[in-house]
């Protein structure tokens, strides 16, 4: 029983870190993306939108990043400390378990303001709309698998 439990605690921590450090890359790496015109399509060249350039309080780089996800500098640059926190929650299995458990309540919350038209500029902030809502719960689904189900499901077979 106790290898049984130290084996399937192994396992989680390793699956924990993986998630936290995966997100954390992709979110970073995005961030610094949103930085680099090569890869953003300013209004009237976006496909999505067009010329449309929706009320932002800060409209400073708004644009589509890889032609897709609309963004602006707020938006990048918050992406880039959700990247770092993910690479540093990453380094141990307590950390890496609250950062895919927090990362998973708030993505799932900025999905949900994405689709309510009132909000889904975060209240003028960056713009959470278009391909961002799929990317987020896209996100938010594989944090919450390693945040909650993950945990679960082991809890429930070192029961037995």
């Amino acid at each position: 029983m106790q290898d049984k439990f130290k084996l399937s605690f192994k396992s989680l921590a390793d699956t924990e870190r993986a998630i936290a450090l995966i997100l954390g890359v992709i979110f970073l790496t995005i961030g610094i993306a949103g930085f680099i015109p090569a890869f953003m399509a300013f209004p009237g060249d976006a496909p999505v939108t067009g010329v449309y350039i929706p009320r932002l309080s800060s409209s400073d780089g708004y644009g589509h990043l890889f032609g897709l996800f609309p963004t602006n500098y707020v938006h990048d640059a918050l992406h880039i400390v959700v990247g770092l926190l993910g690479i540093a929650a990453a380094t141990s299995f307590s950390g890496s378990l609250v950062y895919n458990q927090g990362f998973a309540i708030v993505y799932t919350a900025i999905v949900l303001f994405g689709l309510i038209p009132a909000t889904n500029t975060t209240f003028g902030l960056m713009p959470i709309y278009g391909n961002n809502i799929w990317f987020n719960a896209l996100t938010a689904v594989l944090a919450a698998y390693a945040g909650f189900v993950k945990p679960a499901e082991i809890a429930k077979a070192t029961e037995a």
